[in-house]
């Protein structure tokens, strides 16, 4: 009885075919981008007229979407941008660019922010340069994106600004939080704080709270290393002045 019960489980996982374990380092999944300590984030703005669809990852449709991304109908999502959107662009895949969008607010105050991460077509992306020397008053002022706010003001003495932010993750029963209380000296395109902007960026440590932020037209675009708040709490994205 024992040998057919092992029998009929074998045949029945013989049937399902093999699993297909999620790889996030396989190279033709789209996962967003990661903080890097050398490389900031860049922006691009969609080209394409009217919209552009986002493109499926080999681990959509349930680990069967294998042959994606590519320029089939099977591996184009419903999901699209429309021209004018901007996103925040990470590695290439032959064709097709890594992008992460912010999506607008909703309307349920619960929902947490809705991050898109998917392939899009290069072809239909344009970079946005960062402004080349931005000055104390191009960072100066209150910035607000979906869940997350950052004042910047002057700092006092040897040309620092005063960055205060908080951010928010909201959950089933409660939000996640984080801050940011930092005063730093902005450099010559950007400004890159560690903790509270009195150590280095380049300070070499395991932990803490890593910021960098570039002037992007008339936005503030904003990454952080993941260390700055609770569970999925976030700064990173595109700011507008209040």
């Amino acid at each position: 009885m024992r040998a057919i019960v092992v029998l009929l489980v074998l045949g029945a996982t013989s049937l399902a075919g093999p699993a297909r374990a999620y790889d996030p380092n396989d190279p033709a999944n789209c996962i967003g981008r990661d903080w890097d300590d050398a490389q900031p984030l860049t922006v691009a703005k969609v080209v394409a007229r009217p919209r552009v669809n986002f493109v499926k990852s080999p681990y959509d449709d349930d680990f069967k979407a294998d042959t994606c991304p590519a320029a089939t109908a099977a591996c184009r999502k419903a999901s699209y941008l429309v021209t004018g959107d901007l996103v925040l662009v990470g590695r290439t895949h032959g064709e097709f660019t890594c992008a992460s969008y912010l999506s607008p607010k909703t309307g349920k105050s619960n929902k947490a922010p809705g991050w898109i991460r998917d392939w899009l077509p290069s072809a239909a992306l344009a970079p946005v340069a960062a402004a080349a020397a931005p000055g104390p008053s191009d960072w100066i002022g209150s910035w607000e994106q979906r869940y997350a706010g950052i004042e910047i003001k002057p700092g006092g003495f040897g040309g620092r600004l005063q960055i205060e932010g908080i951010a928010a993750y909201p959950t089933a029963r409660d939000f996640h939080t984080g801050a940011i209380d930092a005063q730093v000296v902005p450099g010559r395109d950007s400004i890159a704080l560690l903790n509270d902007g009195w150590l280095p960026f380049e300070t070499q440590c395991d932990s803490g709270c890593r910021v960098r932020m570039h002037r992007v037209g008339p936005l503030l675009l904003v990454e952080d290393n993941g260390g700055c708040g609770g569970l999925g709490v976030t700064f990173t994205g595109l700011y507008h002045r209040k």
